[in-house]
């Protein structure tokens, strides 16, 4: 298994209750959120948490000793990201060679992209412990996203759909740049007046992403295209190609990842 690659779990009932609770506001709000930070899933098709390797940071947290050894991943300006997913792995991997610990902090992970240097915010005792966290669920990585923004006073202008007042805290002051507060007035909408993403179907979808159809949406929405994603994991095992997505659906998708 690749390094930083787990079990890989997809959001659950538990799991998003259990946010929602911790942060005082409504499940519209939360999937708000979710989806402007995470574009599908917060995993890779690797089960490998989606991260961000900010080279600024570690060029802070290190006091710029490795700047001329690798510019790449040590510089006092943000930029150099390249392509995302498995590159910025690669990122990470160079810094973790100069020091690991400094090398966690200075990338943002999972669905809610918290950087590791707030793993404090976040509620746990080590960087290394909010980077398992985000390595075995979904579930972790909301319920961490979840205590930074509470640590942060960031629940009260969600509440209140202060989206610009959320996604200054959130985001930072050039928030208006990436229309961030726009978004998720979007999205917002978008829950309100229909309903939010079906967690069997969204599991579903992660699971056949992980087991090879790396092209399906990860949406909650049972459209065609997961329809004849299911039928073509199905049709591989050898059962009846009937596009249904129940629980027996899912303990044969897990069964394949063992």
């Amino acid at each position: 298994m690749v390094d930083f690659a787990e079990t890989g779990m997809a959001l659950t009932t538990a799991g998003l209750d259990e946010a929602s609770h911790a942060a005082g506001i409504g499940l519209p709000e939360i999937w708000t959120v979710v989806s402007v930070e995470t574009s599908g899933c917060g995993f890779l098709p690797d089960r490998r948490p989606k991260i961000l390797f900010e080279r600024h940071i570690f060029h802070r947290l290190t006091g710029g000793r490795y700047d001329a050894d690798d510019p790449d991943i040590s510089q006092p300006t943000a930029g150099g990201y390249g392509p995302g997913g498995a590159h910025q792995y690669e990122r990470l991997a160079a810094a973790i060679r100069y020091d690991r610990t400094a090398a966690l902090q200075s990338a943002s992970w999972g669905m809610g992209q918290i950087m590791g240097e707030n793993f404090r915010a976040a509620g746990f005792a080590r960087v290394e412990d909010m980077v398992n966290a985000m390595v075995a669920s979904e579930d972790g990585q909301l319920l961490a996203g979840v205590k930074f923004m509470v640590a942060n006073g960031m629940t009260a202008p969600l509440r209140d759909r202060n989206w610009a007042g959320f996604a200054r805290r959130y985001n930072g002051p050039d928030y208006a740049r990436n229309n961030y507060d726009g978004h998720l007035q979007h999205f917002y909408q978008k829950y309100t007046d229909s309903s939010t993403p079906n967690l069997q179907i969204r599991a579903a979808q992660v699971y056949l992403v992980y087991n090879g159809i790396t092209h399906l949406a990860v949406d909650g929405v049972a459209g065609p295209s997961t329809e004849a994603a299911v039928r073509q994991f199905q049709r591989s095992i050898g059962v009846e190609p009937s596009g249904i997505i129940d629980d027996a659906l899912i303990t044969q998708l897990l069964a394949r990842l063992q």
